[in-house]
C-alpha cells in the first residue's frame, strides 16, 4: 500500500511540473486584429509565470511586429497575477501574469 501511494505522490508531482512547465511556455503569441475603426492592428499576449518577466516582452514584440515605423498602444490590460497548478499539499504552483495589449502600427 505505501509504494503504491508513493507512486501517486511521484506522479502528481509530475504532472504538476508539467502544468506549470506548459503554462510558461505557451501563453505567448502575436496575432494580427482589425480595430474597430476597420485598420489593422496587433493583439500582443505575453502572459505567463516566469517571475522575472514584465511588460518589456510585449514591447519587444510590438516593436518587431511594426519595425521602423512604430506602434501606438490602443489598449493594454491590467497586470494581475494568480497561482496557478500545484500538487498534494499545495506546492509547485505558479504566479502566472496576465499581460496583453492592442497595437496599431503607425505609417
Amino acid at each position: 500500500m505505501k509504494t503504491v501511494l508513493a507512486a501517486a505522490r511521484a506522479m502528481a508531482a509530475g504532472l504538476s511540473i508539467s502544468v506549470v512547465a506548459a503554462l510558461a511556455g505557451c501563453a505567448s503569441s502575436t496575432t494580427m486584429t482589425y480595430l474597430p475603426n476597420g485598420d489593422t492592428g496587433f493583439a500582443i499576449n505575453c502572459s505567463g509565470s516566469d517571475a522575472s518577466s514584465n511588460w518589456g516582452e510585449c514591447y519587444q514584440r510590438a516593436g518587431e511586429a511594426c519595425g521602423a515605423y512604430g506602434y501606438d498602444v490602443i489598449s493594454k490590460d491590467v497586470d494581475n497575477g494568480a497561482t496557478s497548478g500545484g500538487s498534494l499539499g499545495g506546492i509547485l504552483g505558479a504566479n502566472v501574469k496576465n499581460r496583453s495589449m492592442v497595437i496599431r502600427c503607425k505609417q
